[in-house]
């Protein structure tokens, strides 16, 4: 027989121990005289008073068992995704525990288990002796003493408070005679309310098998393959002989087994001995080579493949609900010990193309680029999370993830307080909050804004002072951004700069909004920073500067393709405890975020850069209609590609996890790195596209299509360039310098514009300015009447030339006479006629108005 290896024992030499071991002998006696006056006989004892004073009822708690995560498959069935525990046990019945099992229990650690009233008086005699005398500690106590001993164990282990875990531990294990008499109590009162029946079933099943194997059935299985119903004489002798000291004698460790196969033997010698078995079936098991095979329970998400980022965050949602317990430490022992069945939201058609599809175009690693991308989609209206990938591979042990960059615990997906990163910026998607703002202002699509990226020649600037912001305020140098791949943009309207993705348009658009608007807007929408920080709201974030997590976008873009009615993220369906008692998991909270007319006209909008715009890559092309918006940070360090159908909506986020390496500058898989998010998320939406279908989206409100007011051009003639730009812009048109050109008025002034001042124009269209070089002068006098000679000398500052025109003439035809066929062409005769103005000026060019100083003057004289 193998006994616990030696340890020391207090010797306290107090009236406590020597009372304490009466009351054990006491106990002793009542127990060998009838189990049922081993309570009642005592109370009279006047000695055992600190026996009467001990609990007599233990409560049994559910043991701890696996806790397991699944996903439905198309046909109903159950996917095991993967399983959590503190101790790997799973709790079978009786009945399903082989025979040899428990006979095995009760010959070798309890043979007088079904005739003793819980103390076994000689087994128990034999360890006090032992213990009180400073032996070794040896074995005696029951089966139903072990069970009691366990269960204290149990819910010490239980305890989520590591310093009363400690305490408690400490208390149940203590080598002492107090702890001892404890036991006993607790045993005598457990056989008074339980049947053996029953305490032989709880015993299997809370003992320990080695490591965190606990239980019969889960030691069946790791240690030999099998139920534990199968277990051989042979295989159920060496499990109990585990129990006697379980991590000295598990299996799964080679230079255990000649020490657990010369348990095992004793344990079938013991069953020989009690009639268990026969010499036949003694020596054909003592003969069986001792092989176990090893059969891992999996643990963890790292066993739940291309799902393991959405198994991690599933782990997170249960330790951040207060649901499942007051602290983060009582959430997470009760998922661990709980024996959960936690269905979740999974799709495993859909995610299986997410996870091809990240396969596929994204590495795990590439050289000189810390590459990261992820991939989620949400069902509409329910906030269902149906797939939540990415590119590396799932790991949350250090060492792997120290040393190896394909693998990381963080997931990409989701918020810093759900196992994720801080976020990404999210580039130009931002842009559809920026819009939903703009209609609910009370602009339409049809606006025009002002889009150009250059003004005059220079890099347009944006003075901070011409922005609004109610939550942050402005203030700050003038400030400048680009468009994408150098588009010049221009004079175009919101529905075009939302397709075409005109950077500069939507700051142009943002102008005429308060910044702290379009934040809320977003918000509205559930729209955070991953970082829990609050979004900032200047005007660069109008194009996408806040870092969000894909999971964020893509519930925001399930929001506007539900008409506006977001609903907050769920990833757990039904949760049902060990006993099958449902557990209230987190539901989807829905709210009407933004008017159905609103959220209609954007996904108008963002149908559009599907169809024709910056996301035409990203169309299945079949026959479902989808609508979406591109991103791009500078340099594309970030790329994103969000979209949905009425049913579906996913959020694709390729980029760097650090750094800021252009994805121009690479290729995956023969296509440009910051093209790759199209390829993801098409792949993906083709397969939702199937299994959920679409409807129509309903279509932009009429009332937002239009394209604003119009506008009066003023009268400028005469003002600064400055001044006339700032009474132009304040009617909201768009204005540009056309240059000097000849004027009278002083250098600088403006001389006209084009259109024309009193023009009816629409809003934000582009006025020309042109001013004043300053070069005309008044022109010349007029000298026509006067004679040659005074009109020179009026003119003498002048450069003048003289044009001489002969004076009329009268003139009449003179017929000959006669007649005659055919008639006679008539001669012209003209004879010189009245000439008053001989000699004088009867024209001058120019005259009056106002000339360059340098001007000719040419005057016409009659002869």
């Amino acid at each position: 027989m193998f006994a616990n290896a030696p340890k020391s024992v207090r010797q306290t030499g107090g009236l406590l121990t020597l009372v304490g071991m009466s009351a054990v002998a006491a106990v002793l006696v009542a127990a060998s005289v009838t189990p049922a006056m081993a309570v009642t006989g005592l109370a009279a004892n006047s000695t055992l008073g600190i026996f009467n004073d001990l609990p007599d009822y233990l409560q049994i708690d559910e043991l701890a068992q696996k806790t397991s995560i699944y996903a439905k498959a198309n046909d109903g069935k159950d996917v095991l995704l993967a399983s959590f525990y503190a101790q790997d046990r799973e709790e079978v019945d009786l009945k399903d525990i082989s025979r040899y099992v428990v006979d095995a229990a009760v010959a070798t650690e309890d043979p007088r288990f079904y005739q003793h009233g819980g103390v076994d008086l000689i087994g128990t005699a034999r360890a006090m002796l032992s213990n009180f005398v400073g032996g070794s500690v040896q074995g005696g106590s029951s089966i139903t003493q072990q069970y009691v001993k366990n269960v204290l164990v149990q819910k010490a282990e239980g305890l989520s408070d590591p310093e009363a875990r400690k305490v408690a531990y400490a208390a149940a294990t203590a080598t002492s005679a107090e702890r001892k008499l404890k036991e006993m109590k607790l045993a005598i009162g457990l056989e008074q309310n339980y049947t053996k029946e029953q305490i032989l079933s709880g015993y299997l099943n809370i003992a320990s098998f080695g490591g965190r194997v606990y239980g019969i059935q889960s030691a069946a299985k790791y240690y030999f393959g099998v139920n534990a119903k199968d277990l051989t004489l042979a295989q159920a002798a060496s499990l109990i002989a585990t129990v006697n000291n379980p991590n000295n004698l598990r299996i799964d460790q080679e230079e255990n087994l000649e020490n657990n196969k010369t348990r095992r033997d004793y344990v079938l010698s013991r069953m020989l001995a009690e009639g268990k078995i026969t010499q036949k079936e003694h020596d054909a098991a003592v003969a069986t080579k001792l092989e176990p095979k090893i059969t891992p329970s999996s643990t963890g998400c790292q066993t739940a493949g291309n799902a393991a980022y959405f198994c991690d965050y599933v782990t997170w949602i249960i330790r951040n609900d207060p649901a499942f317990g007051r602290t983060e430490d009582d959430r997470w022992n009760a998922f661990q010990r709980g024996g959960w069945k936690i269905m979740t939201s999974l799709n495993l058609n859909v995610q299986a193309a997410a996870a091809d599809g990240e396969a596929t175009w994204v590495p795990t690693t590439y050289d000189g680029l810390d590459i990261g991308s992820a991939a989620v989609s949400v069902e509409v209206g329910t906030g269902r999370v149906l797939a939540m990938v990415q590119n590396k591979n799932y790991s949350n042990d250090p060492e792997v993830t120290q040393t190896d960059p394909s693998y990381t615990s963080v997931n990409y997906s989701t918020d810093y307080l759900y196992g994720g990163s801080s976020g990404f910026q999210v580039g130009s998607t931002y842009k559809i909050f920026a819009l939903a703002e703009w209609l609910k202002a009370g602009h339409g699509l049809g606006e025009m804004v002002d889009g150009r990226a250059e003004i005059d020649g220079a890099k347009r600037k944006w003075a901070m002072s011409s922005f609004t912001n109610s939550c942050e305020g402005v203030g700050g140098p003038d400030w400048s951004t680009v468009n994408d791949g150098g588009n010049a943009g221009g004079i175009i309207d919101a529905l075009t700069a939302t397709t075409n993705s005109i950077n500069t348009a939507y700051i142009a658009m943002s102008q005429k909004l308060d910044l702290c608007e379009i934040r809320k807007t977003a918000e509205s929408l559930l729209v955070h920073r991953a970082d829990g920080n609050t979004l900032t709201s200047g005007p660069a974030s109008t194009l996408g500067t806040n870092e969000i997590s894909p999971l964020t976008m893509a519930v925001a873009v399930a929001g506007i393709a539900n008409q506006g009615k977001v609903c907050s993220p769920v990833a757990i369906d039904k949760i049902t405890d060990a006993k099958g008692k449902e557990i209230l998991p987190p539901k989807t909270v829905c709210t009407q975020a933004v008017t159905p007319q609103v959220a209609n006209t954007v996904a108008y909008a963002m149908g559009t850069v599907i169809s024709n715009g910056t996301a035409t890559a990203s169309n299945p092309q079949d026959g479902i209609p989808v609508v979406g918006k591109t991103g791009t940070t500078d340099s594309a360090v970030h790329t994103w590609m969000v979209g949905a159908s009425t049913k579906v909506a996913t959020a694709v986020w390729v980029g760097n996890v650090v750094g800021f390496s252009s994805l121009y500058n690479y290729n995956f898989n023969g296509v440009a790195g910051n093209k790759v998010r199209h390829q993801i998320w098409r792949e993906i939406m083709t397969q939702a596209n199937a299994i959920f279908g679409g409807d129509a989206f309903p279509g932009a409100d009429p009332t937002m299509m239009g394209g604003g007011r119009s506008a009066l051009i003023p009268e400028t003639r005469g003002l600064s360039y400055d001044q006339a730009k700032q009474l132009l812009e304040a009617s909201g048109l768009s204005v540009q310098n056309g240059g000097a050109i000849d004027s009278e008025l002083a250098v600088g002034k403006v001389v006209r514009t084009d259109p024309a001042t009193g023009t009816q124009v629409n809003g934000a269209a582009l006025v020309t300015i042109y001013t004043s070089n300053g070069t005309l002068v008044a022109g010349p006098p007029s000298q026509v009447g006067m004679t040659e000679a005074d009109a020179l000398a009026a003119l003498s500052k002048w450069n003048t030339r003289v044009i001489y025109v002969d004076p009329p003439q009268d003139c009449k035809e003179d017929t000959p006479a006669g007649g005659g066929t055919p008639t006679p062409t008539p001669t012209v005769i003209c004879t010189p006629g009245p000439n008053p103005d001989q000699g004088k000026v009867i024209k001058q060019k120019p005259s009056g108005g106002f000339v360059k100083p340098t001007a000719t003057v040419t005057l016409t004289v009659q002869n």
